[in-house]
């Protein structure tokens, strides 16, 4: 749904800046695939108007004029829409460069190649890389994987709920979740979301990887306040496990794991191709160590050992 109103708007701004003389309503319904398909006149005229502001919002100057036989006609003059002049510097050329190279999903990544050729054009200064010559096998990249990627990161631009399917680590079924999603962050690897769970009337985190089939958008405005970003930033890493209250001792089979032994306060070789590690315990750590499935044991504390033996368990039933 995002992405037609978003193609929509597109096409409409499209039709307004490649005119020479003002457009009426009528044949504008007649240039947009999405205008046509308007059930009624008044169903059109309200997504009109609703397309028209949505553009002055985004900045685009558009001029109402009225002809001679009274009809009211709709244009966007390219002088009154040019962008001024670029000027970035050095770093800031290099910022961008850089947030091009992050985004390595399809979709995404074309966009940020095309929006680098037109800064270029435009005189945007090259950046220098001085691993480049090196041909550097190092290069800054968060991976996207899943699916519902792309629709949680329209739904968080455009404030609008979702409904999706999400399986928890301990479950054996996938239960409905809807949710008023806020932004989506990265960690260890993996994305979450952060956003309002209607259902539970509480704010929430979910892992994407853990969630099954659609995501369906839903008409609506949030009905939960939505937080700063240094705010969810910070919730996301607490429930992702990131706040540590205390410690928790594991045994870790000999070349695995590396992720866990970057964490490790301390550890020390129990032989057999075992080893024993000392790590941050928060919340989220019983998640994280099932990933590792048999290549970790907990010692202790008692109750993140049964956490982690209960959400075998549920894996294991399927």
């Amino acid at each position: 749904m995002a992405i037609a109103k978003a193609e929509r708007l597109m096409n409409l701004a499209l039709c307004l800046l490649g005119t020479r003389r003002p457009l009426s309503k009528r044949e504008l319904r007649g240039s947009i695939e999405a205008y046509l398909e308007a059930g009624t006149d008044d169903s059109f005229n309200r997504m009109f108007e609703r397309d028209k502001e949505d553009l002055r919002e985004l900045g685009l100057v558009i001029e109402t004029v009225e002809n001679l036989d009274g009809e009211t006609g709709y244009l966007a003059r390219r002088d009154s829409n040019r962008l001024p002049a670029i000027t970035l510097d050095a770093e800031e050329a290099a910022a961008l460069g850089l947030a091009a190279k992050v985004w390595q999903q399809a979709r995404l990544a074309g966009a940020a190649s095309g929006a680098l050729q037109k800064l270029r054009a435009a005189g945007m200064p090259e950046a220098e890389d001085a691993y480049e010559a090196h041909h550097s096998a190092l290069e800054p990249r968060i991976p996207v994987h899943e699916a519902a990627f792309e629709p949680l990161m329209l739904a968080c631009r455009d404030r609008r709920p979702v409904i999706f399917d999400y399986r928890k680590a301990n479950a054996a079924r996938p239960e409905q979740r809807q949710v008023e999603p806020w932004t989506l962050e990265c960690w260890r690897g993996h994305w979450y979301l952060a956003g309002w769970d209607r259902d539970r009337g509480a704010e929430r985190v979910f892992r994407l990887s853990r969630i099954t089939g659609r995501v369906r958008s839903r008409n609506g405005v949030f009905t939960a306040p939505v937080p700063d970003v240094v705010t969810v930033r910070e919730t996301v890493e607490t429930w992702a496990g990131e706040t540590a209250t205390r410690s928790a001792l594991i045994k870790l089979r000999s070349g695995c794991g590396y992720p866990l032994r970057s964490r490790a306060l301390s550890s020390r070789e129990l032989g057999n191709g075992w080893d024993e590690l000392e790590i941050p315990y928060g919340h989220g750590l019983d998640a994280w160590l099932v990933e590792f499935g048999p290549d970790v044991v907990v010692l202790e504390p008692a109750d993140l050992r049964a956490d982690v033996v209960e959400r075998l368990r549920a894996v294991a039933k399927g």
